[in-house]
């Protein structure tokens, strides 16, 4: 079985702020990601093996975009995307009430008042 099974792939568009190292301007830039998350179930016909890879995988994504175009009109050079992840873990949503959340923040950070 091989990994493509075990998840399910979208791509999606994503927005980021970058610079131009040309023309030192900001901007908002869209980039394309191939989001690959987990299944519910494991794939059928899966041995003990494929079932073992299963446990251990983690939703996660990768960006497609490697070069963008300045959207400065004067500018309109390509630059290399820097500074933004090329694979990045998806955590899945922690679904739950606000006191459970209140919870769950106090358990990480130590019982601290949350202020």
């Amino acid at each position: 079985m091989e990994e493509r099974d075990f998840f399910e792939e979208v791509t999606e568009q994503k927005r980021h702020t970058m610079v131009c190292p040309h023309c030192g301007q900001p901007g908002e830039y869209e980039l394309s990601w191939l989001v690959r998350r987990k299944r519910a179930q494991v794939p059928r016909g899966a041995d003990e093996l494929d079932r073992a890879k299963f446990a251990k995988a983690r939703s996660y994504m990768v960006r497609r975009d490697d070069l963008v175009g300045c959207k400065n009109i004067r500018c309109r050079k390509r630059f290399e995307v820097v500074g933004i992840q090329s694979v990045a873990d998806l955590q899945e949503a922690a679904v739950g009430t606000a006191e459970n959340r209140a919870e769950r923040i106090r358990a990480a950070f130590g019982r601290r008042t949350l202020g």
